[in-house]
């Protein structure tokens, strides 16, 4: 372990993934700092003062943007340009997105705020699957998972950021402050968008996907960056003739992108990645995100406070996600998703009956306690669904179609994502704390879905994932089985 750790290639490896986790981090960032700015007084007034579906509105419009983008051209961007140049163009299309935001006033503030927002999520669903791609198909096997959930670290790293410049806005007071603050806010996000888009030329393609477009030798070269003081040049050579042969098989079945659906062995990887993505949505997540601070001021803290709970919770999860990038190629995908969604639901059952039994703030104790679930509801998804959903989907492909497999089973995701986004605000204003405990039951039945349906991945080379899926050759889905272990057992029949 000592002599990986201090290996070129891990020093080569954190230093690449955590430039690449700047591209989630303007995500992040974004949907944090959009917590705050719907809160804004100057947004409330350019917007004149916007009720909750139009609220849900402007929320789920970015998820509407991203599933466009993820069902037709987040797949075909990242395999025809390569996974750092199809980061680079989502990175430049966020930007786009985010001036229209900034700069919207007028009688069209409205119409260029969703304009803004749909823009920026299109940008958001090319930068949430190359960057993840490019993370897999460049790590160890053994390490896999911790390079991914760095992905996800920089997600929550810039989810903190945007509830900590709304808190910092609140201090901005004056009649200057309460008119632009908001526009400060967003616009914040183009200092990291820029340092992103300046370091991705120097970084090198994915050798994956240069043994795709007959780019052998740069392949080879990649690998050795990546491996020097880890793999010798024997092993560097092995891998990388798995990865020849794993693509070559490919190309000699016949199988196409269709053959997700058509293939047995595919759609059986197809259906878990999308159903995980639609999970990790539908968990309650979106609206935790955009949300927040009118939660905290649902339980009678002011807005200021409310934001400042809101930057704390969010720190909480950065660091959680930090945890769980050293402890999933070690506890398993498997483990920390059904832990993770365990937490998740008593947190939910905590929030939601506790405002039932001392209704309009009556109880101090009852609130703080609900603040304290809120904080335990983030560990549980920062363990579990938000990092894990990620590693599952970016692993379980084959090479000439993981950048399909994934965006369309993150297209699930944003679809539910605009389901929570309009559910939420609505549910909340119509039904009150009760709207916790249909999020509850979401994590609840996705324990024992994750136990029997999942099977684990960790430490396996992306070249072997047919030893659990099958090898897409056009075999039945009668041909595996996966069980709740770890291991497929030939000729039975996988769920």
């Amino acid at each position: 372990m000592w002599e990986i750790a201090i290996s070129k290639a891990a020093w080569r490896l954190h230093s690449f993934c955590l430039i690449l986790a700047l591209g989630s981090f303007v995500w992040g960032y974004n949907v944090g700092v959009l917590a705050s700015v719907l809160v804004h007084p100057g947004f409330k007034q350019i917007l004149g003062e916007p009720d909750a579906p139009r609220r849900g509105l402007i929320t789920a419009v970015y998820y509407l943007g991203s599933w466009l983008i993820y069902v037709l051209f987040a797949h075909p961007v990242a395999d025809r340009l390569g996974r750092r140049n199809a980061a680079l163009g989502g990175m430049s299309v966020i930007c786009l997105g985010q001036g229209l935001q900034t700069g919207a006033a007028g009688p069209h503030a409205l119409a260029m705020i969703i304009a803004g927002r749909t823009i920026a999520g299109m940008g958001t669903a090319v930068i949430s699957t190359s960057v993840p791609l490019y993370q897999s198909e460049i790590s160890p096997p053994g390490q896999r998972g911790r390079y991914v959930v760095m992905n996800h670290v920089g997600f929550v790293a810039g989810l903190s950021s945007g509830f900590w410049v709304g808190y910092a806005m609140t201090f901005w007071n004056n009649d200057r402050g309460s008119a632009v603050g908001w526009r400060f806010s967003l616009g914040a996000s183009f200092v990291p968008a820029l340092i992103f888009v300046a370091a991705l030329p120097f970084m090198r393609e994915s050798p994956r996907w240069l043994v795709e477009h007959g780019k052998t030798e740069e392949a080879l070269e990649t690998l050795r960056f990546y491996r020097e003081g880890y793999y010798g040049p024997d092993e560097v050579q092995a891998e990388l003739s798995g990865i020849e042969r794993s693509i070559a098989a490919f190309r000699n079945s016949g199988l196409t992108w269709v053959s997700l659906f058509s293939d047995g062995s595919l759609f059986a990887r197809m259906w878990r990645a999308a159903l995980l993505q639609f999970l990790a949505h539908l968990c309650g997540a979106t609206a935790m995100k955009y949300y927040l601070p009118a939660l905290f001021q649902a339980l009678g803290f002011s807005h200021r406070v409310s934001l400042l709970a809101g930057g704390i919770e969010s720190t909480l999860k950065t660091g959680c996600t930090v945890i769980d990038m050293l402890l999933i190629d070690r506890a398993g995908r498997r483990l920390t998703l059904i832990a993770g969604a365990g937490v998740m639901a008593f947190a939910l059952l905590i929030n939601g009956a506790l405002p039932l039994a001392y209704p309009d703030n009556v109880n101090r104790a009852a609130d703080y306690v609900c603040v304290v679930f809120i904080f335990v509801y983030a560990l549980g998804y920062s363990l579990g669904f938000g990092p894990a959903a990620w590693v599952y989907g970016a692993e379980i492909f084959p090479t000439a179609i993981r950048a399909r497999g994934l965006s369309l089973a993150a297209s699930c995701g944003a679809l539910a994502a605009v389901i929570v986004a309009q559910v939420w605000p609505v549910g909340i204003a119509n039904l009150g704390s009760s709207i916790y405990f249909f999020f509850m039951a979401v994590n609840l039945i996705s324990v024992p879905v994750i136990y029997l349906f999942y099977p684990e991945t960790k430490g396996r080379p992306l070249e072997d994932m047919e030893e659990l899926f099958g090898a897409g050759s056009g075999a039945s889905s009668d041909d595996l089985l996966i069980g709740p272990g770890d291991h497929a057992h030939p000729r039975e029949s996988c769920p």
